[in-house]
């Protein structure tokens, strides 16, 4: 990729580092234009550490870049100017970026303390971005890079792949050779509010550049047509000069005096010129330099004869006469050059004779009658210009001498950041060889390993295709064996030397720390790798996800200058999933998005208040809450112990969710929706995620001792399902089956712990956005997925126990949302809400009735002996 792209490019907005990192930005101008058009201009600049990119932008406000600086792949320079030159500012703060393919971008900043700091900072980004390649060029299925988000516990894995350790004596080096600076108010985020800094256009430029070249050149004419009519040089063999006399001098006095009343000013003074006669020559004497050049040229031309160019030895003697014309030809070259410096030696001399001469005679005219005490006025005055003038020398000789000091300061300071340059890129193209030295090796290992197994799958072919009858051990019986212990093994971190050189093919625990193959279960162990690896498979053989992932990077892009907003391009790629590496800032956004009301009517610390409320005080809900921890995501190594670091936090969200609703204080399934939230989020964020969705998208009543909101939402769905999917529900009806005692957990839990996790946080990246029309969305289109395998099972039982695990045999993401938000429309929320009201009453008819019948019980057994025994479920739990 070209380092410096073109107008138009778009990419990737830039995002801190880290938590409380400034962002690098700022103000640059950047040479572009061509031709008479082409001069800097001053653009907005953002580093993007994910891509390490550098975008610029018109200013801080625009939406798209126009382009990027590719600084992974580029290095620095820049020219120590002059010290005229950078007296002058000009092009002082000036740099270069090259990058691949000869592509140069020059940058200038403000001042050159700001250059120094934006070369001092794009170099350590490069050099932090390129260390770390390993990890950005890992698969983001297999572990992520860290630095890509800060939120979150799947934030906080270790890499799987090993990165490469950084060299000591090249660190220490840089440290030696770093240039440290501070930047001006031109750069950082502060910068935004400021004015950009004036740049003339590169019109204005070129067409002051072309009147400024005109008039020069008129000039020039001028003055060479000027010399030409009133200079004409005649010389002789001696020089000769005469004074002037002073009648001439008289004469020359009144000219001036004449002159002085025509001209304007003072001009006549400055343009006046003495007609004496300094060459007095006769004019026989006098010998025009032409007439001296021809003479030398004839003299030359008649030392040798033409007989003798074709006498003996013919091209010997022509070359011998090409020399030594030639070597007349330069010292006459060189004849003319010393005339010409004569020449202007003399000319020099002449003016300085006319000038004391005319002093003088001045002089002598002026002191006539003049006062002595005003003639040592004048000698004081003539001191005083004479000690100035001496001062004046001073301090051109110390600035020159500061100048140079800078100059040699400036050149100190470049001699260390090349130095530095040259020491990255040695170190980066280093560990750049290998890493690829690593990656063949891999490479090689796996084509090792790949032809192992093909020849045992071929002894098992031979096997199958020939069978042997017999109680003894057969060869092929020991390979199925070792292949399928081969098969149930998973990658683990317990050999670290050569955790490089293995396949990698399905990990212990996948990227969100759930773990791929269970323990316990030999048959379900198969299962489990297969679906991994079918899951693998997908993710390497699609290109879909690469597509998508560089429209995030585009869109992201065009957030970089302002916020985030809802609109239809955001929700197409939000329902496409959000890539890993970005879920941490869009989940935040979208639940401020849906909180912020709620957010803006609280105190500040908020989530702490509560916390330490909740902590000090008696909350009912606290014990049901530590029995339910380590029951939440035991699948999940953040959650699989309680050391582990996500049962504390999954612990606080939960106590001050209790304390801020009481009325729900803890229900469960609100454990699993914050171990999920937690796996993205920190724990404010996460507490804020489970009041959007209890508060904000599902009903009143929802998450209740009732659970009175999901029973409504039962029905809800059973009357899409007949209109959706009418001969699935048939088929449901005629053999008695109630699918929503499977569909009610999808809809409490959202998904959690029933379909595979790739596909579930592709669910809840769009309910975080959409809220829980999602739900019935993704509903339905589980069951149309598999609705011809379901419409072939033909007993209730083979039908219930079926639909129990089907939802984890579904990984292809790509095809379930196709069928949610393609085949299932159209699907108005309006629908959804009419129907809830309407099952709603019948729900609260149905429960009152119920509440009837156990009133009705309660005074019968009050009254009846026999029953005062009996105790129902709900006074057993108090």
């Amino acid at each position: 990729m070209p380092a410096a792209g073109s107008e138009g490019d778009e990419g990737p907005a830039g995002e801190q580092a880290g938590p409380g990192a400034p962002k690098l930005c700022g103000y640059l101008q950047k040479l572009s234009g061509k031709g008479p058009l082409r001069g800097f201009r001053s653009r907005w600049f953002v580093f993007d550490p994910r891509r390490c990119y550098l975008y610029y932008f018109k200013g801080p406000q625009e939406a798209l870049p126009l382009g990027h600086i590719d600084i992974a792949s580029a290095c620095f320079s820049y020219h120590q100017p002059e010290a005229a030159a950078a007296a002058a500012g000009d092009e002082a703060a000036a740099f270069e970026v090259h990058g691949p393919g000869g592509a140069v971008a020059v940058l200038k900043a403000a001042t050159r303390q700001d250059m120094t700091y934006w070369l001092q900072e794009l170099q350590q980004k490069r050099w932090e971005y390129c260390n770390n390649l390993d990890a950005a060029k890992r698969d983001s299925r297999t572990s992520p890079t860290p630095s890509d988000f800060s939120k979150g516990l799947v934030a906080k894995d270790s890499p799987d792949l090993s990165i490469l350790s950084q060299n000591a004596s090249a660190e220490r080096a840089r440290n030696i050779l770093a240039v440290e600076t501070s930047p001006t108010d031109l750069v950082g985020e502060q910068a935004a509010s400021q004015p950009a800094p004036v740049q003339p256009s590169a019109i204005n430029f070129s067409l002051k550049q072309w009147s400024t070249e005109l008039k020069n050149s008129m000039s020039s004419l001028r003055k060479g047509n000027n010399e030409n009519r009133r200079s004409v040089f005649y010389t002789s063999e001696e020089w000769e000069l005469l004074d002037a006399t002073p009648k001439d001098l008289e004469d020359s006095m009144a000219l001036e005096e004449k002159r002085k009343h025509l001209a304007e000013g003072n001009k006549g003074l400055t343009s006046s010129a003495f007609p004496f006669d300094f060459g007095r020559i006769p004019q026989k004497t006098r010998r025009p330099l032409k007439d001296m050049i021809g003479s030398s040229k004839n003299r030359n031309s008649s030392d040798s004869s033409p007989t003798e160019w074709y006498s003996g030895n013919g091209n010997k003697l022509v070359s011998e006469l090409q020399l030594k014309y030639q070597s007349q030809q330069e010292e006459l070259e060189k004849l003319k050059k010393d005339l010409l410096s004569q020449k202007e030696l003399v000319r020099l001399l002449q003016q300085t004779v006319r000038s004391s001469q005319y002093d003088k005679y001045f002089a002598s005219r002026l002191c006539e009658g003049v006062p002595k005490d005003k003639l040592e006025l004048l000698h004081q005055k003539d001191d005083q210009i004479l000690g100035l003038n001496n001062q004046l020398e001073k301090l051109n000789l110390e600035k020159d001498s500061l100048q140079q000091e800078d100059s040699l300061q400036g050149y100190k300071t470049q001699n260390k950041f090349l130095n530095k340059e040259i020491l990255e890129l040695s170190a980066l193209r280093r560990n750049a060889e290998a890493r690829e030295r690593e990656w063949q090796a891999k490479y090689t290992s796996l084509e090792a390993k790949l032809c192992q197994i093909e020849s045992k799958y071929l002894i098992l072919l031979q096997e199958v295709k020939t069978p042997v009858c017999s109680e003894e051990q057969s060869p092929a019986r020991e390979v199925i064996t070792q292949l399928l212990e081969d098969a149930l093994k998973a990658e683990t971190s317990e050999q670290p030397e050569q955790a490089f050189f293995k396949p990698h093919l399905v990990s212990e625990y996948d990227i969100y720390g759930f773990q791929t193959v269970p323990e316990d279960d030999e048959e379900e162990k198969l299962v489990a790798k297969s679906r991994a690896l079918d899951l693998r498979s997908l993710s390497l053989s699609e290109n879909r996800e690469i597509s998508t992932g560089v429209k995030w990077e585009n869109y992201l892009a065009s957030t970089m200058n302002r916020e985030m907003m809802r609109c239809a391009e955001l929700k197409n790629l939000i329902r496409s999933g959000i890539p890993h590496e970005h879920r941490s800032k869009v989940w935040k956004w979208c639940v401020n998005l849906h909180v912020k009301k709620f957010k803006d009517s609280t105190v500040p610390e908020y989530f702490q208040t509560l916390l330490q409320s909740a902590l000090e005080k008696q909350n009912p809900a606290s014990k049901q809450i530590e029995l339910d921890l380590l029951r939440t995501l035991p699948n999940n190594k953040h959650y699989s112990s309680p050391t582990s670091e996500g049962i504390q936090k999954l612990r606080n969200v939960l106590l001050a969710f209790s304390w801020r609703n009481p009325d729900i204080g803890y229900c469960q399934g609100l454990n699993r929706l914050v171990a999920i939230a937690l796996l993205y989020l920190e724990q404010e964020d996460a507490f804020w995620c489970l009041v959007t969705i209890v508060e904000v998208f599902m009903p009143r009543d929802y998450y209740t001792k009732t659970l009175l909101g999901s029973q409504v939402d039962q029905r809800v769905f059973k009357d899409l399902m007949s209109e959706k999917l009418p001969r699935l529900h048939a088929h449901f009806e005629q053999y008695k089956v109630d699918y929503t005692l499977i569909t009610f957990n999808w809809f409490l839990v959202v998904f959690v712990d029933s379909v595979v996790s790739d596909i579930l946080f592709k669910i809840w990246d769009s309910f975080l956005y959409e809220g829980p029309k999602v739900i019935f969305r993704f509903a339905l289109a589980f069951f149309k997925y598999k609705e011809e395998e379901i419409l072939k099972l033909q007993d209730s039982m083979s039908i219930f126990k079926y639909l129990r695990y089907f939802t984890r045999t579904v990984v292809d993401a790509r095809k379930l949302t196709g069928i949610a938000f393609g085949d299932l429309n159209p699907f108005p929320l309006r629908q959804i809400r009419n129907r809830r009201t309407y099952h709603l009453e019948k729900v609260r008819l149905e429960l009152n009735e119920l509440e009837a019948i156990r009133e009705d019980f309660l005074r019968e057994r009050e009254t009846c002996v026999e029953k005062r025994d009996l105790i129902s479920d709900d006074e057993e739990d108090s």
